[in-house]
C-alpha cells in the first residue's frame, strides 16, 4: 500500500505542471482520476520529440498510475458529473486559467459546500490573484519572471532554456507539497479543506536562494557565469584525453589539497594563489586552466579512479545511456522497465523519494482514452449503463 492510498485525486489540468503534481501523488498511491476532453485527450498525449508507433513516449510516464475518463467540462451536464466525482474526492488539481472553473459553475466556493473538506490545487502562470493573473501562463514565461532565465547560460550569449520544462515540474512538486500540507491540516488536525495556489513563476522563484537579498542589500546582480560558480574554485568541468568531460567540485581546502596530491602537484595547496578558498575564488580562471592541463591527459574512467581513491567528488556528465548502464541506478532501481499500451515495454524513472515502509510504485503507465470510464461512472457514480450510453452519445463522455 502506497502512503497515499485511499486519497481521491480528481486531475482537471492538461500538459504539465498541473499533470505532473497528479503523478506525484499518483506515484504514492493515490487515486488519480484524470478528466480529458472526449474525443481528443490531454496534447501530451501526442508531444514529445520522438515516438513509437505514433505514440508519445512522454505519455506513459506523465499519466503514469492515473485513470482516465472522457468529459466535457464546457456542458452543464458534464459540469454536473464532474460535481457529483468531486463530492467523493479528496483533492482536486487543476491548472487551467484563473476564472475557468468558475465560468463552468466549479469554482472551489460551490464545490465546497458539497464537500466542505475539498482540497484544490490551482496551478498557472501567475496565480490566481493579482494583476497579471488573467494572462496566458506558460512555463517558459515563468521561468524568465522568476529569475531563472537571466542566470542561465554562458555570460557572452543571450539567456537559454534548463534543457527540461523546469518551471512547470517545480510548479508541480510545490503543489503537491501543498496538498499533502492540507491533507494534513484536515486529516491530522480537524480543519476545513482549503486552496493551494500556486503561480509557475513562484515556482521557479522559491529556489533562487540569495538573489533578492544580493540585490536589494548591495547592488549585485546574479547574471550568467556558464559552467562555473562565481568564487568558488575548482568548480567546474574539465576535459578528458578521450573527449568527454569530468565535472569535479574540490573547493573545499581539505579536499583541494588531496586533489593537488592526486594531480602530482602538492605544490599547488602551498600557492599563496591556490591556499584559501577566498584565493582560489580570486584565481578561478589560472586554477581551471592548470586543472584542465592534467585532466586532457587521462581518459575519464582512469580519472575519476583516481579521483575516487583521493576522495575528491567528481562524475561524469551522463546521458539516458549512461543512467541505464550505471550499476548503482541499476542497484537502487531508479530506472524501471513497464508496458505501455502500443508501445510495449519502455524504461522510465521510478517513483521519489524511496519510502520505507510505503514505497511509491508504477502500477501502470499512461491509460489510453477513457480507459476507465465504466469504472468511474458505473462503478464509483452509479448510472446505468444506459445513462453513460445517453451521455457517450451526445458526446459529453
Amino acid at each position: 500500500m502506497g502512503a497515499l492510498e485511499g486519497v481521491r485525486v480528481v486531475e482537471m489540468g492538461m500538459l504539465l505542471a498541473g499533470p505532473f503534481c497528479g503523478q506525484l501523488l499518483g506515484d504514492l498511491g493515490a487515486e488519480v482520476i484524470k478528466i480529458e476532453p472526449p474525443g481528443s485527450g490531454d496534447p501530451m498525449r501526442r508531444w514529445g520529440h520522438r515516438k513509437v508507433n505514433g505514440r508519445s513516449l512522454w505519455w506513459p510516464i506523465i499519466a503514469r498510475n492515473k485513470k482516465s475518463i472522457t468529459l466535457d467540462l464546457r456542458t452543464e451536464e458534464g459540469q454536473a458529473v464532474a460535481r457529483r466525482l468531486i463530492a467523493k474526492s479528496d483533492i482536486v488539481v487543476e491548472n487551467f486559467r484563473p476564472g475557468t472553473l468558475e465560468e463552468w459553475g466549479l469554482g472551489y466556493e460551490e464545490l465546497s459546500r458539497e464537500n466542505p473538506g475539498l482540497i484544490m490545487v490551482r496551478v498557472s502562470g501567475y496565480g490566481q490573484t493579482g494583476p497579471y493573473r488573467n494572462r496566458a501562463g506558460f512555463g517558459s514565461i515563468a521561468e524568465a519572471m522568476g529569475g531563472l532565465r537571466h542566470i542561465t547560460g554562458y555570460p557572452d550569449r543571450p539567456p537559454t532554456r534548463v534543457g527540461i520544462s523546469i518551471g512547470d515540474a517545480l510548479a508541480g512538486t510545490l503543489g503537491a507539497l501543498g496538498a499533502l500540507a492540507a491533507l494534513y491540516h484536515r486529516e491530522v488536525r480537524g480543519g476545513r479543506g482549503q486552496v493551494v495556489d500556486i503561480g509557475i513563476y513562484e515556482a521557479v522563484l522559491a529556489y533562487m536562494e540569495s538573489t533578492i537579498p544580493e540585490y536589494a542589500l548591495t547592488g549585485y546582480v546574479r547574471t550568467r557565469t556558464g559552467s562555473v560558480l562565481p568564487g568558488v574554485a575548482p568548480s567546474n568541468i574539465y576535459p578528458t584525453r578521450d573527449g568527454q568531460w569530468l565535472v569535479m567540485g574540490a573547493n573545499a581546502d581539505s579536499v583541494f589539497r588531496r586533489l593537488a596530491q592526486a594531480m602530482g602537484r602538492p605544490e599547488l595547496a602551498e600557492d599563496p594563489r591556490f591556499a584559501t578558498h577566498d584565493a582560489r575564488g580570486e584565481n578561478m580562471e589560472l586554477l581551471d586552466e592548470i586543472i584542465a592541463e592534467w585532466t586532457a591527459t587521462l581518459p575519464i574512467d582512469q580519472l575519476l579512479e583516481i579521483l575516487e581513491a583521493a576522495g575528491v567528488p567528481a562524475g561524469k556528465i551522463y546521458t539516458a545511456k549512461e543512467m541505464l548502464e550505471d550499476p548503482h541506478f541499476q542497484a537502487r532501481e531508479d530506472i524501471v522497465w513497464k508496458d505501455a499500451p502500443g508501445i510495449g515495454r519502455l524504461p522510465m524513472q521510478n517513483v521519489f523519494p524511496k519510502l520505507s515502509n510505503t514505497p511509491g510504485e508504477i502500477r501502470w503507465t499512461g491509460p489510453e482514452l477513457g480507459q476507465h470510464n465504466y469504472e468511474i461512472y458505473c462503478g464509483l457514480l452509479g448510472l446505468s449503463e444506459a445513462e453513460v450510453a445517453d451521455l457517450r452519445e451526445r458526446g459529453i463522455i
